[in-house]
């Protein structure tokens, strides 16, 4: 076991579905620094050192999680953290947002997708998967 769980940061400014999200991560040994407020979340990077980001896709505005990913991998000290994008835009508005490609998810400034209500397991297991393609094993 190593010495501190890994951590994950959280954003989601619907206080439940972060909730939702925080207890499916910490079940599984995660620690997890959670923020309702993208802009927080941001300013806080530097400090909490994240080695993944699950985030909402509409926050205060449609786009608020494009947005946060973007300025995340623009940003040379963080661009290698992943980034999964969760949302209930598809099901909610019927937009059709899903990435069909990798180069997709490259232009959305993520490296995951999942609509909600999201799966546990299949959550869990997209976060261990970027965490070992990235070189890094899932500490607990």
């Amino acid at each position: 076991m190593a010495e501190a769980a890994t951590l994950i940061m959280v954003v989601d400014d619907d206080f439940d579905a972060l909730e939702i999200i925080r207890h499916i991560l910490e079940a599984r040994g995660y620690r997890t620094r959670c923020f309702l407020d993208p802009m927080e979340a941001l300013q806080q990077m530097a400090a909490e050192k994240p080695r993944l980001v699950v985030t909402d896709l509409m926050m205060k505005a449609l786009d608020t999680g494009f947005s946060f990913s973007r300025q995340i991998k623009f940003d040379p000290r963080y661009r290698e953290i992943p980034i999964i994008l969760i949302t209930a835009a598809l099901s909610m508005r019927g937009l059709d947002l899903q990435p069909r490609t990798p180069k997709d998810l490259e232009r959305m400034g993520i490296d995951a997708f999942f609509d909600k209500p999201v799966v546990a397991g299949e959550l869990v297991a997209k976060v261990e998967e970027l965490l070992h393609r990235r070189g890094k094993e899932p500490e607990r």
